[in-house]
């Protein structure tokens, strides 16, 4: 993109630069008159905002830890709480500090008011630069006195993180009610310049209207959205006031976008309230959604407002784009963001006969650009506005009227503390090395460097970037993005034709030949016990001797295959995965009752284990120097142990039973497949797709069916030298023993990797981030109907924190959407069987005799369906089955600590150790944690679930398992056998000067 494609398709270089010279002259009267204004309060020197923002820009580490402090500041409710977090902070070496700050913090104390009880009264202070605060009266006279200044205003109200749908209803009635409040002020103001109408102008965050937007289910949440916005709307339209939809988070702009044109296309507001929405120009897509929005608007003859702004989410929506694999949705520079902000505003300009403009920005040279374009479009300087954050430009909105353009000013309205994530953006903001105020006021740029063309610095950071480091050799698979049209529609046809394949009956697989039997298995859909997903055969010890035959025929032959064919035989299977991923998705929702999200996950973490064991395979089989001496090589390589078997659950039918089968067989080993008897159609797809890439005969065995006796036939057998199981830890322990039991004629010692479940705690601190730590709770608790061994099941809450998280945690809960997993929105759906239907059930009816049943959720009330319904119990003794004992289920106990050190007892007194979390924001609780919590896999701030291959390698020890770590570096070698190969290289005096 470079200036003349901007300007016009045919221009010339005269035109080109003429623009320019027109920006530059009308940046040159801006700065002029912002220069004698003087520099923002925000970047005054007065009071502690000052200094802190100066130290901030100088060093990294203390601008972290100072913004981290301030986010936890709201919830700290004593002057000691507040002294030990502020010393945890800033208190370490790391952190370079003035030398009377440094000393006031090791002495605990604080002069000038900073510490103890006058912190909160500071910060709050500068929240108020950028925040109107909550009472009425204030916000009613500031907006008062923008609108004598001629300063149009839009009001938005912090708060806006919502977890439950009472939460939504109170945010809706907040709305209605400042509409009424700003209404019956302004009916008295005074006239004043023209600022832009209608004179109430309001913002609104759509993820603050419904609690539980699930990316797979669109149409749900237009609906439930819709409902709460109508109201706003009519009320709107009554008070002839104008709505703007905000646009948040990356996930939620197609979202945002439908809902938009969805409510204004309808009769009632297709000709009012006037309206509007926000677009991003630092997202990739927005040309493209912008160009498309015009379309609607001449086809629809429905005008609206364009607030263009560059976007306040860069960091996070490049985090998780990276976490997840996905495309990065935003430009990678700030100059492309910069340089597409003048794109749009031209395209916005060009058609301002059907839409309107307004430029949310504090950059010079983006203002100056969007004039010039005006006036060399002949659009008139009252036809479209500025937009400014309150607190933040006030000299450049001041130069903006100036000029005779309207300004209107963004300004967030609600109780102070809480609205510290608002102020913690703004800080970052200010502080950020590529903030254009920073850059004028803190800085010193000079206007050369403020006004140049974005292109040419993006060209020129492009010529000194450093060239990108090779990416690693193992990538993950990325999850399916559900916000995707093409992506919920891959899904809906899968499910379809799923479903026209059911009722099958599925061989057993010995030797690459399917084997009938003469008994068959019902697999069953847990949200519909009358549909059958397919019939599997029943194995019986002959069918189990003959597959040991296979595997024990097959083995020498596999196992002399060269390692790195076997790892592109892995590699194969995951590219067949990968073709096939939507259909296996759609297997899963309907034989294993996952939703969409978590129906993917499995498939997803199946071609993580292919892929990360093929890499892993290739570096083991290189054989290790154990020690360099003269004239002797020493050299370890490693073997294949021989044939096993698999025993493979059903909570993760896909993922978990081709992770140890990959694992056996690139090791050179051959296996007995035994899976679940409640998912074998997955199972039987799993052996189609190795069969289709390449499996040699016998090197993989599927037998399916009831496993109890051929289980344990297998376990015990001779000829088998290990066993990989996954499971309860009942069934688990009793392979251990028969294992450990050698048989007449055993040659080897059986090696058992045994991974078997979990009573996972998770604690709650004093000072956690409740938004957060409600939905970390409910995502480990709920997921999957609590059937993963990483499931929540233990919630520890301090005593001092309990009550609010409780309420609010109930209220989340019980907004939770129920329903067959194949429906996109489901977040609960059935367990997995009957058996298993009422073993959970009694457990909950055994557990109001131990505890309170603080709540219970409601469940569709199908005969035909599994479905429990979800529960939380409160005051659950330690001593109780609730406490003690894997459940499998929606069950969630919760328990009450005095303090951290008790916390940290309840969760360790278990006999399990898979996995465990805390939410906290205490850097000195959180370093505990990581030194004291007994657990395979720790979890900080984060769900206590959702282990992702070769990132968070999985499994736990004491009653959880063997200590082996699924996904990892190291799992491999439970399948192998060490062995050192001695040379000795001295002939008749002479040794080789390069040993091998």
């Amino acid at each position: 993109m470079n200036e003349a494609r901007i300007y016009s398709a045919s221009a010339g270089k005269s035109e080109v630069s003429s623009l320019e010279d027109a920006i530059r002259e009308i940046g040159e009267q801006i700065f002029a008159l912002v220069d004698a204004a003087g520099a923002p309060s925000i970047f005054s020197r007065k009071g502690l905002y000052g200094p802190l923002m100066e130290w901030s820009m100088r060093d990294e580490h203390f601008k972290t830890q100072l913004f981290r402090f301030i986010d936890v500041l709201p919830v700290l409710q004593s002057s000691g709480e507040i002294n030990r977090h502020l010393r945890e902070y800033l208190g370490d070496d790391r952190v370079e500090l003035p030398a009377v700050l440094r000393a006031a913090l090791n002495l605990g104390t604080l002069t000038g008011g900073i510490m103890s009880g006058g912190i909160k009264s500071q910060v709050a202070g500068m929240a108020r630069i950028f925040m109107l605060g909550n009472d009425g009266r204030e916000i009613a006279a500031t907006l008062r006195g923008l609108h004598k200044q001629g300063v149009g205003f839009t009001v938005d109200i912090l708060g806006e993180a919502v977890v439950s749908e009472i939460e939504a209803d109170q945010y809706t009635q907040r709305y209605l009610d400042l509409m009424n409040l700003l209404a019956r002020e302004s009916a008295s103001w005074p006239a004043a310049p023209a600022s832009g109408s209608p004179l109430l102008n309001l913002s609104v965050k759509i993820s603050a209207l419904h609690s539980q937007i699930q990316p797979a289910d669109p149409d749900t949440d237009i609906e439930k959205i819709s409902v709460r916005l109508r109201p706003i709307l009519r009320r709107a339209k009554e008070l002839g006031a104008f709505i703007n939809f905000d646009m948040e988070s990356h996930a939620l702009k197609n979202l945002t976008l439908r809902l938009f044109k969805t409510l204004f296309a309808e009769a009632e507001f297709s000709t009012g309230p006037a309206c509007g929405l926000a677009m991003q120009a630092y997202l990739r897509e927005t040309e493209t959604d912008l160009r498309d929005l015009i379309a609607w608007a001449r086809e629809g003859g429905r005008r609206f407002t364009v607030r263009l702004v560059k976007g306040a989410y860069w960091d996070y929506e490049t985090v998780i784009a990276r976490q997840r694999g996905w495309p990065l949705p935003v430009f990678p520079h700030k100059a492309e963001s910069d340089l597409n902000f003048e794109k749009l505003s031209l395209i916005l300009l060009e058609n301002h006969d059907a839409i309107g403009s307004a430029f949310g920005t504090h950059n010079v040279r983006s203002a100056a650009h969007a004039i010039a374009q005006a006036d060399r479009l002949g659009v008139p300087r009252a036809g479209f506005e500025f937009q400014v954050l309150h607190g933040m430009a006030d000299s450049l909105r001041d130069a903006l009227l100036r000029l005779g353009l309207r300004v209107r000013e963004y300004c967030p309205v609600g109780e102070l503390l809480p609205g510290m994530a608002y102020l913690v953006r703004r800080l970052l903001e200010n502080t950020s090395n590529e903030s254009f105020l920073a850059g004028k006021f803190a800085r010193g740029a000079n206007r050369d460097a403020l006004l140049e063309d974005p292109e040419k610095k993006l060209l020129l950071q492009q010529a000194v970037e450093e060239t990108e480091t090779a990416a690693p050799v193992f990538k993950n698979e990325p999850p399916v993005d559900f916000t995707i049209d093409a992506e919920r529609a891959k899904i809906r046809a899968a499910l379809k034709t799923v479903r026209s394949r059911l009722g099958r009956k599925h061989a057993l697989i010995i030797g690459n030949k399917p084997v009938k039997t003469a008994e068959w298995h019902i697999s069953l859909n847990p949200a519909d016990q009358t549909e059958i997903i397919g019939h599997s055969a029943k194995a019986t010890i002959d069918d189990a001797e003959s597959a040991v035959r296979a595997a024990l025929s097959a083995q020498p032959a596999w196992g002399r295959i060269p390692a790195g064919d076997r790892a592109a035989f892995l590699e194969r299977a995951a590219r067949l995965l990968q073709r096939d991923k939507a259909e296996l998705t759609a297997l899963e929702i309907l034989e294993a009752g996952k939703n969409w999200i978590e129906a993917d996950a499995d498939v997803v973490e199946a071609i993580d284990f292919c892929n990360f064991y093929a890499v892993e395979m290739r570096r083991l089989a290189e054989p290790r120097p154990t020690q360099r001496i003269p004239g002797e090589t020493n050299v370890l390589h490693w073997l294949p142990r021989g044939a096993g078997v698999v025993i493979a659950p059903w909570n993760f039918p896909l993922a978990i039973l081709t992770g140890m089968t990959a694992a056996a067989l690139v090791t050179g080993n051959t296996v007995i497949i035994k899976p679940s008897d409640q998912t074998p159609v997955i199972a039987s797809r799993l052996m189609e797709i190795l069969i289709e890439a390449g499996l040699p005969a016998g090197v993989a065995n599927l037998l399916t069916g009831p496993g109890g006796e051929i289980g344990a036939h297998l376990v015990a057998h001779r000829d088998i030298d290990f066993i990989a199981f996954t499971g309860s830890m009942e069934v688990g322990l009793k392979i251990w023993e028969i294992a450990g039991r050698a048989q007449p004629g055993q040659r080897n010692l059986k090696k058992v990797i045994c991974e078997m479940g979990g009573k996972n705690a998770l604690i709650i601190d004093s000072d956690a981030d409740l938004d957060e730590a409600i939905a970390i709770t409910l995502a480990s608790a709920f997921g999957y109907q609590g059937q993963k061994c990483s499931a929540l099941s233990r919630l520890i809450l301090m005593e001092d924190n309990s009550a609010k998280f409780l309420d609010r945690l109930l209220a989340a809960a019980s907004s939770l959407r129920v329903g067959p997993a194949e429906q996109p929105g489901t977040v609960l759906g059935p367990v997995i069987s009957r058996e298993a239907q009422k073993r959970i059930l009694a457990m909950i009816e055994n557990g109001k005799n131990e505890a309170i049943l603080a709540w219970q959720g409601e469940v569709p009330a199908d005969p035909n369906a599994c479905y429990v319904p979800p529960v939380i119990f409160t005051n659950v003794p330690v001593r109780s089955r609730l406490f003690r004992e894997e459940i499998f289920g929606p069950v969630l106990a919760v328990t009450l600590a005095r303090d951290f050190d008790e916390a940290i007892a309840l969760a360790n007194d278990s006999a399990f150790a898979l996995t465990g979390g805390i939410c906290s924001r205490s850097p000195a609780h959180i370093a505990r944690a990581k030194a004291e919590m007994a657990c395979g896999n720790l979890y900080i701030n984060r769900s206590i679930t959702g282990a992702i291959v070769g990132r968070q390698p999985f499994g736990g020890y004491k009653m959880s398992g063997g200590g082996t770590k699924a996904g990892g570096r190291e799992y491999l070698l439970n399948f192998v056998t060490p062995r050192v190969v001695t040379e000795n290289c001295l002939r008749s005096g002479y040794a080789p000067t390069q040993l091998d």
